[in-house]
């Protein structure tokens, strides 16, 4: 091959391989310094599409795992305003009985009714202002309750929760509590069975709708373990082959600006004869 002066091939196929090379050590510092594979769609478009997919349900999942936390800790309320009830009830049949029996006079039954009329007051407080939010758990008005547990639309992901019932004093036969005779204690007895088996049934209710929920976070931890790392084996970046890619593109970049330094110089040459 002849010298020649306008068209030198040696410096242009330097040029590409350099380009090539330092194409390749540009990908390689944005994968390490992104801890990403795919740094741009060309890389892998269908992987990516994948990934951006894994992604949204991976959100979804931890937003409804978020949902099912907040539903349980709404179950944990009313449950627990239902056990001070449980005690008021509790507290109330002592009093029944106290003054159903003849061991005590007219007088010390006035302060037996003070206090129950007190305790009264105190359950209608409880299950008037027990809510979550703005929902009331314990008074009726709410009784359906919808908890989106999943990462779509589908009404496989909505658990849906119906509130057993109203422990109002007014529903449960309460809101004329009478201990100041025997006769009114005696009522007050058996108003109280029946109030303490519907916040037990409630309470069991709850209960078992907690129970439900933490399965459901349970499901939901593991949903959202397995999609994390399928998304990982398509979009995060090998360390290892990331670091060697970067070496031997950058020694081979270095070789390829030594070649185009050598290979400018040949026209030179044939300046040379012409002088």
């Amino acid at each position: 091959m002849g010298l020649r002066v306008t068209t030198n091939m040696a410096s242009i196929s330097a040029q590409r391989s350099l380009s090539t090379q330092t194409k390749r050590q540009d990908h390689a510092s944005q994968a390490l310094a992104s801890g990403q594979r795919i740094v741009r769609s060309a890389d892998d478009a269908a992987g990516l599409a994948i990934a951006e997919g894994m992604k949204a349900d991976l959100r979804g999942t931890q937003q409804a795992r978020s949902n099912a936390f907040n539903a349980i800790s709404a179950i944990q309320v009313g449950e627990g305003g239902l056990s001070e009830m449980s005690n008021l009830l509790t507290r109330l049949r002592e009093l029944g009985v106290q003054s159903a029996s003849d061991t005590i006079g007219d007088k010390e039954r006035v302060y037996l009714q003070l206090e129950a009329k007190s305790l009264t007051e105190e359950f209608d407080r409880i299950s008037k202002t027990t809510k979550f939010g703005d929902k009331n758990l314990l008074d009726g008005s709410s009784p359906v309750f919808e908890f989106h547990v999943g990462s779509n639309g589908n009404k496989e992901n909505i658990i849906t929760y119906t509130a057993d019932g109203n422990v109002t004093p007014s529903e449960l036969n309460l809101d004329s509590v009478d201990v100041s005779s025997k006769g009114g204690a005696r009522d007050l007895l058996g108003n109280i069975d029946g109030a303490l088996e519907k916040v037990s049934r409630m309470r069991a209710s709850f209960g078992a709708m907690q129970s439900r929920l933490e399965s459901t976070v349970n499901g939901l931890d593991v949903k959202s373990e397995n999609l994390s790392a399928a998304r990982s084996r398509i979009m995060d970046a090998d360390v290892a082959r990331e670091s060697s890619e970067l070496a031997s593109a950058t020694m081979l970049q270095n070789a390829s600006i030594s070649v185009l330094s050598q290979a400018n110089q040949q026209p030179y040459a044939a300046m040379k004869l012409l002088g």
